[in-house]
């Protein structure tokens, strides 16, 4: 692996062809395939790009949306190829390709080390044959995607007929990745889904060759050690190994936010750090006796690696993770948002970021998943969704249908941020005779929704210039709140740059350390929880506040012993941490 850290999946669009944009580098990056309609106009956008014939998989074709996905992939790790090749060939001159990917790199690095070396040579014979060894040394970044697991629509034909479980929305994603022909990972998030972890045994591609190599690889998002294990073990029975954990603090992340009870990201670390090689013995036992009743065997046990993602913001923070905890990768996503030769933001969205404050970032119930969700307050989807609550006619016209789910109304299942399903249920709420207050409580509960399948594509067809006539073209974007702290736009040398401590684009920046940031949101999150339940506080509710409110008591206790320990110790940090008990010690349920 060239580099230590990956881009994770951002939203639909905006990492929708970052391999395209990074892998050839030996950055990794992560791409989702919820959307179909996305990536088949992606798909159709870069094969003109690249004089790739083009031939459109209608939704009249059988298996549609799981073929889209394969030649997406297949068309994407194929320019990858291309770009890599011709990185590869070029000289070692100033500004060509194959001198910026060794720039790139971490100091750290042998293949860097080896470059700075090189550069020191004489020109001649030796000089020659030293190039040569650093051009077959590197590789390519991981071309990734990601699958949310519980997004997982039923479909049904013209007739309603149901079309049957491998056809659903997620079995129908994972069969596009497993029949691509990439070498790559597929990222499994939001939860356990048991129909698609069984449907993984279907393709050979996730079983071992060589013994413990495999073609495609299994990654978990998880956000605590106990539900990874469960997960774990719950494929592990299957013969499929878990090859990376990749760990999201609950809140400090963008996107979806899956919160734990209470549990933070230092002592999760903590426990994947202690518990690692007791998951791996326990695991590898389960695996490896699954794939002796399937027939096959191995001698020792693949590969599992841990990785972390969200809040990371600074050089320091990175390398304390990876020397402390021992994690062998970090994650970098929202910063990458700000990097315009990385990701699809447009001019506009771009704007805003850069100009925003700490407050335009919140957590919000604005998915129509019923997850928390983060939203940036001045995007056009935002302001759109309040706009059409003033004009009357509140929530979006469906038209992808990803996020149906909702049977009040109708016998099959609806978007609740749909106009549909929000006419219907303010006409339930209108004829309830609830008090003003209540009424409206529950109005802004029902129209803060938004559109999340149009919303997340809209970026990447306006920088591409290929959104179509009358199409909506409101952006939703999901950054996690410790984008707040970049301030500009960068080039993907400043930002690697900034990774890895070779320069400071956060310089005289108020930022908190990550791990007080999650803290505080968590707090915050409790209070929030607290004052929606006080006024009808059941003994069961009080209960969960409580164990919730006493894991955070005994997270601060870890970071009062971890802070002691470190030597860089960060700013406040005591005092924070004493005012955050305090403030917890006076709350009681």
């Amino acid at each position: 692996m060239s580099h230590t850290f990956h881009i994770p999946v951002l939203g639909l669009g905006f990492s929708i062809d970052t391999p395209l944009k990074v892998a050839r580098y030996g950055i990794s990056s992560v791409m989702s395939v919820v959307d179909d309609e996305l990536i088949e106009r992606m798909r159709e956008y870069h094969c003109y790009e690249n004089e790739e014939a083009f031939m459109p998989i209608k939704k009249t074709e059988n298996d549609y949306r799981a073929k889209r996905i394969t030649a997406y992939l297949n068309l994407v790790k194929k320019l990858v190829e291309r770009q890599f090749e011709n990185l590869k060939e070029q000289p070692f001159a100033d500004g060509s390709d194959l001198c910026r990917y060794f720039e790139l790199l971490p100091e750290t690095s042998q293949l860097k080390q080896g470059y700075d070396l090189m550069q020191e040579f004489p020109d001649g014979e030796q000089k020659r044959l030293f190039q040569s060894i650093l051009r077959n040394k590197i590789t390519k970044g991981s071309i990734d995607v990601n699958i949310m697991a519980k997004v997982d629509k039923m479909n049904f034909n013209a007739e309603g007929d149901y079309t049957g479980d491998e056809n659903t929305d997620a079995l129908a994603a994972l069969r596009g990745f497993a029949t691509s022909e990439l070498q790559s990972s597929v990222i499994l998030s939001a939860g356990m889904n048991p129909r698609l972890y069984s449907y993984l045994e279907n393709f050979p591609d996730f079983f071992p060759y060589d013994n413990e190599r495999f073609e495609k690889k299994i990654i978990l998002k998880v956000s605590d050690f106990r539900s990874a294990f469960i997960q774990a073990k719950f494929l592990a029975k299957k013969g499929l190994w878990v090859s990376e954990f990749r760990i999201e603090s609950g809140l400090n992340c963008g996107g979806h936010a899956f919160a734990t009870e209470g549990f933070l990201l230092g002592p999760i670390l903590e426990e994947f750090k202690t518990r690692r090689d007791e998951m791996l013995d326990e695991l590898y036992g389960l695996y490896d006796s699954a794939l002796i009743q399937k027939g096959m065997f191995t001698t020792k046990a693949p590969v599992q690696k841990i990785s972390v993602q969200g809040g990371i913001g600074t050089a320091d923070e990175n390398a304390f993770l990876r020397d402390h905890y021992h994690v062998d990768a970090t994650g970098w996503g929202s910063p990458f948002l700000l990097v315009p030769e990385a990701t699809n933001v447009d001019n506009e969205t771009l704007v805003k970021l850069t100009g925003a404050t700490e407050s335009d970032y919140y957590l919000s119930n604005s998915s129509p998943l019923g997850i928390l969700f983060n939203n940036f307050k001045p995007s056009s989807s935002e302001q759109q969704r309040i706009s059409r609550i003033e004009n009357k006619r509140p929530g979006s016209p469906c038209t992808k249908k990803f996020l149906c789910s909702n049977t009040e109304f109708t016998d099959q299942p609806i978007c609740i941020a749909s106009r549909e399903y929000q006419n219907l249920k303010i006409k339930q709420l209108d004829n309830s005779g609830l008090p003003e207050a209540e009424h409206q409580a529950a109005f802004n509960t029902i129209t803060e929704k938004i559109c999340l399948c149009e919303g997340l594509c809209s970026s990447a067809y306006l920088k591409y210039g290929i959104a179509k006539p009358k199409e909506n073209t409101a952006v939703a974007i999901c950054p996690g709140p410790n984008l707040a702290y970049f301030r500009r736009t960068f080039s993907l040398d400043e930002m690697v740059g900034h990774i890895y401590g070779k320069l400071d684009v956060l310089k005289n920046a108020a930022r908190p350390h990550m791990f007080l940031k999650e803290l505080e949101l968590y707090i915050d999150y409790l209070q929030k929880d607290v004052q929606q339940n006080l006024a009808n506080l059941t003994e069961k509710k009080s209960k969960q506040l409580q164990k919730f409110k006493e894991q955070l008591l005994n997270g601060i206790d870890y970071y009062k012993t971890l802070f002691n320990e470190m030597q860089l110790l960060p700013d406040n940090a005591k005092e924070q941490l004493r005012t955050f008990e305090e403030l917890l010690l006076k709350q009681a349920y």
